[in-house]
């Protein structure tokens, strides 16, 4: 072990892991490249655009912009982590599917967590509310509305 060098646990997705990282490694590398989880997407690396989005002990945060030493002993969730155990879409990514809520895709990862996040404490969320809620996360391809109706139909579908 360098100078440098940590011991890190982290539970991602429910999985504990025990790794040893840099000092400077950022949580987003981490999580792609030495967990494999690439759905986690790196876009501005400035925590501007909110691709790389992550839970933190349930909490939406930007992995970009965080160090993997910071996540010891913490709850991380990722979005291969949305979907059920028999591997069901959860109800964002099935309403993300049936009203195009996405078009490249590169986005949608951050998307789904911060709407996750968002679905959990709001259950019945206006459109303006969701709006404000989408607005860290930024697309390039498409105009929202379709990402604002797949919300607003998780949503729905999450109440019963």
């Amino acid at each position: 072990m360098e100078a440098d060098d940590h011991d890190i646990t982290v539970s991602v997705n429910g999985v504990r892991y025990q790794r040893q990282v840099e000092s400077r490694l950022l949580l987003s590398d981490f999580l792609r490249h030495d967990l494999a989880l690439a759905g986690t997407h790196v876009g501005c690396e400035h925590g501007v655009c909110g691709a790389c989005t992550v839970l933190f002990d349930g909490e939406p945060v930007r992995s970009c912009l965080m160090l993997a030493v910071q996540a010891n002993h913490h709850e991380i969730s990722t979005v291969e982590g949305l979907a059920g155990k028999g591997g069901e879409y959860h109800p964002l990514q099935q309403a993300m599917h049936d009203h195009h809520g996405l078009q490249c895709g590169y986005c949608t990862p951050g998307i789904l967590m911060t709407m996750a996040a968002f679905l959990d404490e709001n259950t019945s969320p206006s459109e303006d509310e969701v709006r404000e809620a989408l607005s860290g996360n930024l697309c390039r391809c498409t105009g929202y509305q379709n990402i604002v109706d797949a919300v607003l139909a998780a949503a729905e579908r999450m109440r019963g």
